[in-house]
């Protein structure tokens, strides 16, 4: 299937019943019940079957990943399975593990269900920290040929770019953003300096709660961002609270980390600059995608004011915290 084919399919033709016969094309007979699930990267369906448990059909944003980065993003879910790292990894069929139906491509995956850890508890922590010790372990034993790295470039000044290159901003916040922009990046940059020269794996790449369900322990879910960077990127988003708060629950992530992996103390540096990125990037990913029916009705509140008030005010915070100390670790730990 030739990429550009897929680029320039539609959603919108994505109806019911492609779905059904894009499942049935690979040799699962489907019963017809079809229950969407909450995904606005991709299309995200369970899929009844005539015989077995329902599976979930996932179907890629055209034009989003080359078919050689979902195959990697693939081959990087099996290398964990392989490990006895609990996560969904794709369905192997006849086919593979990438699928192509009338211009979309998907991948079928066992349906799990699950609830998000409770991360206010202090064993919840480190076990989480356990297993992405290990997911880094496997992560840092090759490197991904065609997966993105995680840069300032491409999650802060591209961002950046995208919202000044657009209609986004209220007239009353567009210089104010502009120079605001400027003075964020140049703050990254500072603390990347500090960091140094950190090691870039592969990485889970969105660990946020939501992409863990806990099950009697935790599994991973949602590699579809994996990408290469600093190992501080898959732990940072498991802390939450005042800078003392963050620093009792780092304690106890590192602690379970460093059972099965090195930790480099030095990336403590990247936490509140990594937080900014994201914090960009999610506002450029929403204006990128708006003209997807699906986003205006889920956010309606991008295209208000109010928003991107609150968006300047969120990042001046970010500003100020950036020139904070960084988070430490005991030196016991």
């Amino acid at each position: 299937m030739n990429d550009a084919i897929s680029a320039n399919t539609p959603y919108y033709q994505l109806d019911p019943d492609t779905v059904i016969h894009a499942v049935e094309s690979v040799g699962m007979a489907c019963d017809g019940r079809l229950l969407p699930l909450n995904s606005y990267e991709n299309r995200v369906y369970q899929v009844g079957r005539e015989t077995g448990d329902p599976i979930v059909a996932k179907f890629y944003r055209p034009g989003r990943w080359s078919d050689e980065q979902i195959l990697e993003e693939h081959a990087f879910a099996l290398e964990l399975a392989e490990a006895e790292i609990p996560l969904v990894p794709p369905m192997t069929l006849a086919t593979g593990t990438l699928n192509h139906f009338e211009g979309f491509r998907f991948a079928l995956f066992e349906r799990r269900g699950g609830h998000a850890p409770e991360l206010d508890d202090k064993e919840t922590r480190t076990w989480l920290g356990r297993f992405l010790g290990r997911i880094h372990a496997v992560g840092s034993s090759r490197g991904f040929e065609h997966r993105p790295q995680l840069t300032p470039q491409r999650f802060g000044q591209d961002s950046i770019d995208t919202i000044t290159g657009g209609e986004w901003l209220p007239a009353h916040l567009g210089a104010a953003f502009e120079t605001l922009g400027e003075d964020l990046m140049a703050m990254v940059s500072t603390l990347y300096q500090q960091a140094g020269e950190c090691r870039n794996i592969r990485l889970h790449g969105d660990c946020h709660p939501g992409n863990i369900l806990w099950r009697e322990g935790p599994f991973f879910v949602d590699l579809d961002d994996c990408q290469t960077g600093p190992a501080i990127q898959d732990l940072w988003m498991l802390l939450s609270g005042e800078p003392e708060d963050m620093s009792s629950q780092l304690q106890d992530v590192i602690k379970g980390y460093r059972e099965f992996n090195a930790f480099e103390t030095r990336e403590l540096a990247l936490i509140e600059a990594l937080r900014t990125l994201r914090m960009l990037h999610h506002a450029a990913w929403l204006a990128r995608r708006w003209e997807d029916p699906a986003f205006p009705i889920a956010f309606p509140w991008f295209s208000e004011p109010r928003y991107w008030e609150n968006l300047v005010l969120g990042l001046r915070e970010q500003l100020a915290r950036m020139q904070e100390p960084a988070l430490t670790l005991p030196l016991w730990l």
